[in-house]
């Protein structure tokens, strides 16, 4: 535990390179909190809230991002009570802790008497990761977005959400147009990926951040009507090797609901090994 508060401050734009060599300990694990780092240089304008960090001496050991989402970086079940206090100040701006998922019991432990109750806490979520092509065959018809595909994108988008959270995207503050603008901005990054038929969007999913040591991969989805297909492995198989072939990241990571058996299988299929169990708390 903690024992001087001078251990523990937040870190700016001078601590850049201190805290990303942090998350290179795991960079996978870590690619959340790297990319966030590189992206906005720690500034807190551009981070949406802070990054912590806790110090033995100068060494930094132990971090943790602070903003719409609190992801603790390279903390131990000890290390987490260093940042209970500055957690509770910001609960009412968090909508999920997210991470290792004996680091987030820890903290949700300590917090848990003083934070709202969850909407959901999501125990076990296998973290996976791939670093080569898959042997499937990639679906042929699964591309990158462009802004013409926007408008037939964006329903899909708004349905995974939905039913991946349990709440739309344009209940939050700002409707739908902040989320619009996020699937734009990935469709703009070369971030989206899908495949169409005359009724819509059949299978998608984004990259959501990048570093370079990995790309992790969020929304994945196959319409309703077009599942039980095998189209989730086909299009994650062409995700895989748009990814590793292009340069944009030499590893492919997601993580996944434990109760969601097809998706675990239909993953397994495409070559994603297990590595880590992350937790997640939403509010």
């Amino acid at each position: 535990m903690l024992r001087t508060r001078e251990q523990v401050r937040v870190l700016g734009p001078g601590d850049r390179d201190l805290f990303v060599a942090l998350t290179e300990q795991d960079p996978v694990v870590n690619v959340f909190a790297d990319y966030r780092a590189r992206l906005t240089n720690l500034d807190e304008r551009w981070l949406g809230g802070q990054v912590w960090g806790r110090f033995k001496g100068d060494e930094l050991v132990a971090g943790c991002h602070l903003g719409a989402n609190l992801v603790p970086v390279q903390c131990t079940p000890d290390d987490v009570g260093a940042f209970a206090d500055v957690a509770l100040r910001r609960r009412h701006s968090v909508g999920t802790i997210v991470g290792p998922s004996d680091v987030v019991a820890a903290l949700w432990e300590l917090v848990e008497p003083r934070w709202s109750r969850p909407r959901e806490y999501r125990s076990r979520q296998p973290h996976l990761e791939i670093r080569h092509r898959s042997e499937v065959a990639p679906a042929p018809d699964v591309r990158l977005t462009t802004p013409g595909d926007l408008d037939t994108l964006y329903p899909a988008c708004v349905a995974m959400y939905t039913e991946e959270v349990g709440v739309s995207p344009e209940n939050d503050a700002g409707g739908g147009d902040l989320y619009r603008a996020r699937i734009r901005q990935l469709i703009g990054r070369g971030w989206s990926m899908a495949s169409f038929d005359e009724q819509g969007v059949v299978f998608k999913a984004e990259v959501a951040c990048v570093t370079p040591y990995a790309a992790q991969v969020q929304g994945v989805w196959v319409r309703p009507d077009r599942r039980g297909q095998g189209l989730s492995v086909s299009g994650m198989a062409a995700v895989v090797a748009h990814v590793l072939d292009t340069g944009v990241a030499p590893v492919v990571s997601l993580y996944v609901n434990d109760w969601n058996t097809p998706a675990r299988a239909a993953y397994a299929t495409v070559g994603f090994e297990q590595t880590a169990t992350f937790a997640t708390l939403m509010f």
